[in-house]
This record gives C-alpha cells, sequence and structure tokens, in this order.
C-alpha cells in the first residue's frame, strides 16, 4: 500500500468521526438538554442542531407530548374509618425539558407520591357515600394541588381523573341490600300509585255509567208517562167526541172484572165498591121498566131508610111508610130483583175469575 494512501483514509475517518459528533438531529416533539463538560448547556430544538464534539454530549432525551400515567391501586382511609381503594390516571405535559431533568430526580414517582398524599387528605375529610358521589370535586382538588406541586418540575397536568373506587366487600354487599330494598320499594310504589289509578278510573266509570243509566231510565219513563198521558187524553177524547153513555161505560166496567185475576201473583182478588153502582146502571139500561121502577124505589127506601136512622139519633121522628100502600109494594119487588140480579153478576164475574185463575194457576187456591 502506499504510505500516502494511509494518511489520507485516517484524515478521513476524524473528519468523518468529527462531523458525526457535531451534527445532531432532534425529532419533532422531542427535546435533547446538551452538557458541556458535565454542566448544563442548553438544549436542542426539533431539528438540524450543531454540537462541539467530545466537549458537548446529550444529557436527557424528552418528549413534551401529552402523556398518560395510570396509578396502581392505593388504599385510602375515609372519614368514617373505612378503607377504600383508588385508582386514579394522570394526563400531564412537560413544559420546561430542563426543569423536568434537573430539578426533580424522577418526575413520574414525584408526581405518584404527591397523588397518594393528596388524596388521602381530601378522602379523610369525606365519608363513603361522599366519596363515591363527589369525583368531580375530587378531581379539582386533586388538579389544583399537583399543578402547583409539579409547575417547579417543568411539568403541567392537565386532568386527573379517578379510575375505579373500590370499598371492601362487606360494603359492597350492604350497598347491594339498600340499592335492592330502594328498588323493591320504588316498585311497590309504582304498583301501589297504578292500582290508586286503577281504582279511580273505575270508579269514575261506573260514576258515569250509574248517571248515564239514570238518565236513560228518566227520560224512558219520561217517554212512557208522555205515551200512556197522550193514550189516556186520546181515549177520553174519543169518548167524548162519540158521546159515550153510561150504559156503554158500566158495561165495559163489568166486562174488565174478569181480568182482575189473570196476573201470575195474583192468588185473591177484589171486588171494588163501585160494583153496586155498575150493577145498577146495568140493571136500569137493560132490565124492564118495573125492574128500573123497583131499582129507583130501592134507591128511594134506602134514602129514606138513612133518614130515619138520622132521624132517630137526633130524637126527630121520620115519616112512616104505610106497609100496605103501592108503593112499598113496588119498593119491595124492586129491591128483591135488583139484589138477585146483582148477586148473579158477582157470582158470574167470580166464577169467571176463579176459572181463570185454576188455567194459570192449577196448583193454588
Amino acid at each position: 500500500m502506499d504510505p500516502v494512501v494511509i494518511p489520507i483514509l485516517v484524515a478521513a475517518l476524524v473528519v468523518v468521526f468529527l462531523v458525526a459528533a457535531t451534527v445532531r438531529i432532534v425529532p419533532q416533539a422531542r427535546r435533547y438538554n446538551i452538557e458541556r463538560f458535565g454542566r448544563y448547556r442548553r438544549t436542542l430544538q426539533p431539528g438540524l442542531n450543531f454540537v462541539l464534539p467530545v466537549a458537548d454530549r446529550v444529557n436527557t432525551k424528552l418528549d413534551v407530548r401529552e402523556q398518560v400515567y395510570s396509578s396502581d391501586p392505593k388504599p385510602v382511609i375515609t372519614e368514617d374509618n373505612l378503607v377504600v381503594n383508588i385508582d386514579t390516571v394522570l394526563y400531564y405535559q412537560i413544559t420546561d425539558p430542563r426543569a423536568a431533568a434537573y430539578e426533580v430526580a424522577d418526575y413520574l414517582q414525584a408526581i405518584d407520591q404527591l397523588t397518594v398524599t393528596t388524596l388521602r387528605n381530601v378522602i379523610g375529610s369525606m365519608d363513603l357515600e361522599a366519596t363515591l358521589t363527589s369525583r368531580e370535586e375530587i378531581n379539582a382538588r386533586l388538579r389544583a394541588v399537583l399543578d402547583d406541586a409539579t409547575g417547579k418540575w417543568g411539568i403541567r397536568v392537565n386532568r386527573v381523573e379517578i379510575k375505579a373506587i373500590d370499598p371492601p366487600n362487606t360494603i359492597k354487599e350492604a350497598m347491594e341490600k339498600q340499592m335492592r330494598a330502594e328498588r323493591d320499594k320504588r316498585a311497590a310504589i309504582l304498583h301501589a300509585e297504578g292500582e290508586r289509578q286503577a281504582k279511580i278510573l273505575t270508579a269514575e266509570g261506573t260514576k258515569q255509567k250509574d248517571i248515564l243509566e239514570a238518565q236513560g231510565t228518566q227520560q224512558a219513563m219520561i217517554l212512557r208517562a208522555d205515551g200512556e198521558s197522550k193514550a189516556v187524553e186520546l181515549v177520553f177524547q174519543a169518548v167524548h167526541r162519540n158521546n159515550a153513555d153510561a150504559k156503554v161505560l158500566a158495561y165495559k166496567y163489568l166486562e174488565t172484572l174478569p181480568h182482575l185475576a189473570q196476573s201470575d201473583n195474583n192468588t185473591f182478588w177484589v171486588i171494588p165498591g163501585e160494583l153496586t153502582e155498575a150493577i145498577r146502571t146495568v140493571t136500569t139500561a137493560f132490565g124492564d121498566q118495573s125492574a128500573g121502577a123497583g131499582l129507583s124505589a130501592s134507591v128511594e127506601r134506602e134514602d129514606a131508610a138513612a133518614d130515619v136512622a138520622d132521624s132517630d139519633k137526633d130524637g126527630v121522628g121520620a115519616p112512616e111508610i104505610e106497609p100496605n100502600s103501592t108503593l112499598a109494594l113496588d119498593a119491595v119487588a124492586a129491591a128483591d130483583e135488583a139484589a138477585k140480579q146483582a148477586a148473579a153478576a158477582v157470582s158470574d164475574a167470580k166464577a169467571e175469575a176463579e176459572a181463570a185463575g185454576e188455567t194459570r194457576l192449577p196448583g193454588r187456591r
């Protein structure tokens, strides 16, 4: 080998080494802390940087992006002396690479221990129920304390979140029983409310039904009474328009007597008190003149006897009828004939009524 080539190669190697030691390329979102002879010199920014070979060296390489740190569950005692395990998640970012490298030895461990002590201070002033329901308050207080303490370390804590709060198993069972009791209570209340509403609606429906039925019955009775009133009025007008005399009315009166026993519930029938007057009218209408005269005489006789009785009561003598007179004989005969005809009419009516009752109710008398 040529002796001249060896020095050239050595010089080239020295130049390459010097260039490699001088040039530093920093990636994006990275920061390099440079020390010169063991003393902090500067922080390299992303891109191409030059340093003195041999004199300058890279001490720490830091990532300035936002990072997540999840701590292990830490036991914390509440105000009511219950031990709960709490997991936290921190979101932090390095804002000052020099302070993060030289102000604290291990910033992650420092943040973890500071979080534990702050949690114990905060949770120690709360009971279990407040701890479970006040996560936002705990997060805000943690973030305030950590941000204030880590500011001089060149670290900013963006958020602190409680990932889990695990009470003891006995407390979990008691809480489950309480929640189950609350759910059963709400279910019972809802069921009772439903039954109450159902009963109210049923009562209102029954009320409306009774009101409508009563109104319907009232209207039906009014219409029925109106119809009967119009029918009676028409019959009354027809009777007066056709000028029906007392004979026809008396005959129709006697004709309706057998119908008194037509009902299933009638076991006896009553002869109206107007029967004598009706028989008298029929006798007058269809009997002979002597019978009519006799009936009139009988009526006069009865009136005279009544007058005599009244006179006897008052102590005044009544006029006497001679027994051998013609008026007395005619009155006696007419009275006997009218009595026979009335008895016959009553017997016929009773026989027809009993026959009708036996036909409808063969087992009853």
